[in-house]
């Protein structure tokens, strides 16, 4: 039977819908690019904003409406299931199966019950125990060279506005030698970068135990994060390390060093900062100030020099005002982020903000989002000029989506680099280019 994946959402659904395809692959199941030509439709869904809940309603509205049992199994897995449960066969009268992020491991004992004959199957997360989840750390063969793994499932933080910890679980870290053989697994297959992914990734090891036996780290770190990053670092053939969303309470000096003394991790950190108002950050719950965030941005910096920080803002947050945006706009340009990704507030059932008063207008809302989009592009175009005459190490990820006659890759920086190829090229590769020209979200060069 043929399967066809459409994903909703972050890099976390992004890597699920990998592993969960590597996992029905293993129980016999091909896959298909073509919807049409499908036996299997799988929606993965995304819970984080109203609207990308709305998306997948409305695919699978699509996908079940009329006569389309005469042509595909339809179901639905990620974020939306484990928050709507049962709710979910309401919302879609059609579908036939709908599984929760931790249940996924499920998923070929699930479709060969819907195969024979049941509808409506369901399975989310009841408090399972979490070992079950290492059946999905593999990958699916690609050219790219770049993969993500998985090391922290769950969040305990308990953000105000974030449905994470009731779609995705409480906290709980894999164990660094399953880690670490997957990371050589991924190397094998012709990987050369990995992102390690966590909601709270710098927390990683924190609540249980990681190592399995005693792990004595040369450089003398005690941190379980940076201690993994020691540990993957020495894989031969692993030439870049990322790892994300980062939070300012993690940002500590053992961390700054592994950053900087290891040479796969890469001077790039994601480290979302949602506001710049101390009164905002207090009711998003988000558990430090602008000082302490401020701190943490200088600390890395001291010991990495030219590290390129990316973030996630929130406007419109319930009681923001002109005064509260304007410090958000004055702080993203202190800091000087190499990108920004701006969101529009919406309440989300659950969460503590939803019990609080939606009080800015959704006209407000786009107005902020446009001026800080604006601000953005005018910041990166700036710091993008000073790439301009300089050599960087991109690291080739195949034909450019925009350009068949160019190819693209990235810089350690995370900076999406286009060049002309030269006739040897192939995906994975390293090659120095030099910046001949730059837009605000994209570098130009050609290889020397």
């Amino acid at each position: 039977m043929k399967v066809f994946f459409k994903t909703y959402g972050c890099q976390m659904n992004v890597r699920d819908t990998e592993a969960v395809r590597s996992l029905l692959e293993r129980n016999g199941y091909a896959f298909t690019d073509d919807e049409a030509a499908a036996d299997i439709i799988l929606v993965n869904t995304c819970s984080v904003r109203g609207k990308a809940e709305d998306k997948a309603i409305g695919k699978l509205g699509l996908l079940t409406a009329g006569d389309r049992r005469h042509r595909a199994i339809v179901g639905a897995m990620g974020c939306m299931v484990q928050r709507l449960q049962e709710r979910i066969f309401n919302s879609v009268p059609g579908l036939d199966f709908a599984v929760g992020p931790r249940s996924a491991w499920r998923l070929p004992q699930l479709l060969a019950r819907v195969c024979s004959g049941e509808t409506g199957v369901l399975a989310v997360d009841g408090g399972e125990s979490v070992d079950n989840l290492d059946e999905l750390d593999g990958h699916v063969q690609s050219q790219s060279p770049a993969a993500f793994i998985n090391i922290l499932y769950g969040c305990n933080r308990g953000c105000s506005y974030c449905i994470v910890p009731q779609v995705r679980g409480s906290e709980w870290s894999r164990s660094a030698a399953e880690i670490i053989n997957e990371a050589r697994k991924v190397v094998a297959g012709g990987g050369r970068e990995i992102t390690l992914l966590g909601q709270s990734v710098m927390r990683y090891g924190l609540l249980n135990p990681v190592w399995d036996a005693d792990y004595a780290s040369s450089r003398g770190y005690s941190e379980p994060l940076p201690r993994l990053l020691e540990a993957l670092d020495a894989i031969d053939g692993l030439e870049r390390i990322r790892f994300t969303s980062g939070h300012p309470s993690g940002c500590t000096s053992e961390l700054a060093y592994a950053m900087r003394d290891l040479s796969a991790v890469c001077e790039h950190l994601h480290l979302p900062v949602q506001s710049g108002s101390d009164r905002i950050l207090e009711r998003m719950r988000r558990g430090y100030n602008v000082a302490t965030y401020l701190e943490a941005v200088a600390r890395m910096r001291a010991a990495v020099g030219e590290v390129a920080f990316t973030t996630d803002v929130i406007v419109g947050f319930p009681g923001e005002t002109e005064e509260d945006f304007n410090a958000t706009r004055e702080l993203m340009e202190h800091v000087g982020f190499l990108n920004s990704f701006i969101f529009k507030y919406s309440p989300r059932e659950g969460t503590a903000a939803a019990d609080m008063d939606d009080d800015v207008s959704q006209d407000e809302k786009m107005r902020r989002n446009r001026i800080l989009l604006e601000d953005q592009n005018r910041r990166a175009m700036l710091l993008n000029e000073r790439e301009t005459g300089k050599k960087v190490e991109v690291l080739v990820e195949g034909v450019s989506p925009r350009n068949t006659e160019r190819w693209s890759g990235r810089t350690r920086r995370n900076q999406i680099v286009v060049f002309e190829p030269p006739g040897n090229i192939e995906c994975g590769m390293l090659l120095n280019v030099k910046i001949t020209r730059v837009m605000a979200q994209t570098l130009y060069g050609e290889v020397v």
